[in-house]
């Protein structure tokens, strides 16, 4: 297959996309093959830079040698045993994990969107067991704007069109409130059976839009007031994308669940969990919920390592420090079609103008040409996120890179 492969051009490899498979996404005109640290190569052996990161993903760099190791040492030995058993890698991964991040209990999925649809039942279950919410009354307060995934329950509560229409009926049992809105939350936390508020720290997809200082802490202390669970969905703002370990360590507070997935492999394979007490966690029994492959032994093996890399490369550090290079290099772009550059750590975005009949996508189409990976969300914003082991003077040639496809539109 990879001498079939090696015969065809990007166009071919981008046709058969077009003709075997569905067509629910819309990829910039790109056919990649090879990935190390910050930089990608398409099947012409051009470089580029990645400022996407597999949607942070990759936060620790394309094919990072320690993960990499970990998922090709723990595939020669086991893989599956599905949870009907034991294997020697799940408990030693959960011990490390819930150590790192300080919780009692870790509840293992794949993706980031199973892990969103564990801790809707996990707030539900609790509501019911722990806090006397009557049988199917239970209601979890969301965002407009948010992006939690793809599932039928997810979509329910989006307010993107695009997410949701044609894909009723709707699961019931949500409130939408407008985002980095206190008011608009304390009046919805007097709602009969509300139980959980889920929020994402930072809302990455809606176009990277960081809420006002203080926000998530006054949040989080008025659901404390309601005995209400805040449940932080930290699969693009966690592990060290922002700054800090976890987005909410902006605010110092400590979410009742913190949901994980994308980075919590370095993008290697699909490993995702949820966080949380034992009042919370041991509410669901054997039975209730599981997964084929979560908590799989290359699962765990992989999520160690990519989180010993991030503390011991200090990802973190690099993201904050790296990040206010970014905005205040962008901001000083001087051009027309920046009209605003916003972001945290080492997810950022820059709200273009269009200009001349060009647009984000445009811009993007052009900075590919100069050799670097972006893509628009909602037509006019262009999200910039690299892999956090990119060093500053890599960061600043694609800056320049980024600017020159600006500047070539006026």
């Amino acid at each position: 297959m990879d001498k079939i492969a090696k015969t065809l051009s990007s166009q071919d490899l981008i046709n058969l996309e077009e003709k075997y498979g569905a067509h629910n996404y819309h990829p910039l005109p790109v056919v990649l093959e090879r990935g190390e640290g910050p930089f990608v190569w398409d099947v012409d052996g051009k470089r580029y830079f990645d400022f996407l990161s597999a949607y942070s993903a990759v936060n620790q760099g394309h094919c990072h040698p320690k993960i990499v190791n970990a998922l090709i040492e723990q595939s020669r030995k086991l893989t599956l045993t599905s949870r009907a058993f034991y294997n020697d890698s799940l408990g030693v991964y959960e011990k490390y994990v819930t150590g790192y991040f300080g919780y009692n209990k870790l509840l293992p999925m794949n993706t980031g969107a199973e892990g969103v649809e564990t801790a809707i039942k996990l707030c539900r279950k609790w509501a019911y067991d722990k806090k006397g919410i009557a049988e199917d009354e239970a209601k979890i307060i969301v965002c407009e704007g948010n992006f939690h995934g793809r599932t039928t329950t997810i979509v329910s509560m989006s307010t993107d069109p695009d997410a949701k229409s044609g894909f009723g009926p709707y699961t019931p049992g949500f409130i939408i409130i407008p985002y980095n809105d206190v008011k608009a939350l304390e009046q919805a936390l007097k709602t009969p059976g509300v139980a959980g508020f889920l929020v994402e720290p930072i809302q990455g997809e809606a176009g990277v839009f960081v809420p006002d200082e203080g926000y998530l802490k006054k949040a989080f202390e008025l659901c404390k007031s309601q005995h209400v669970l805040f449940i932080a969905d930290e699969v693009q703002t966690g592990i060290a994308r922002t700054g800090k370990l976890l987005a909410c360590d902006h605010e110092n507070i400590r979410p009742d669940m913190v949901i994980l997935g994308k980075a919590l492999s370095g993008g290697v394979y699909p490993v995702s969990a949820v966080l949380a007490d034992d009042e919370i966690m041991l509410c669901i029994k054997p039975g209730q919920h599981g997964s084929t492959f979560g908590g799989n032994p290359v699962a765990a093996r992989v999520g160690i390592a990519a989180l010993e890399v991030v503390k011991e490369e200090k990802l973190a550090e690099r993201a904050g420090f790296l990040g206010e290079i970014f905005r205040e290099e962008m901001r000083r772009a001087d051009s027309p079609m920046i009209s605003l550059v916003r972001g945290k750590g080492l997810l950022n975005a820059v709200v273009i103008k269009p200009t001349r009949g060009k647009e984000a996508w445009d811009v993007c189409l052009k900075m590919a040409e100069n050799g670097v990976l972006a893509k628009p969300t909602h037509q006019h914003i262009i999200r910039f996120a690299p892999p956090l082991v990119i060093t500053e003077d890599q960061l600043r040639e694609a800056i320049d890179r980024i600017k020159k496809s600006i500047h070539s539109f006026g």
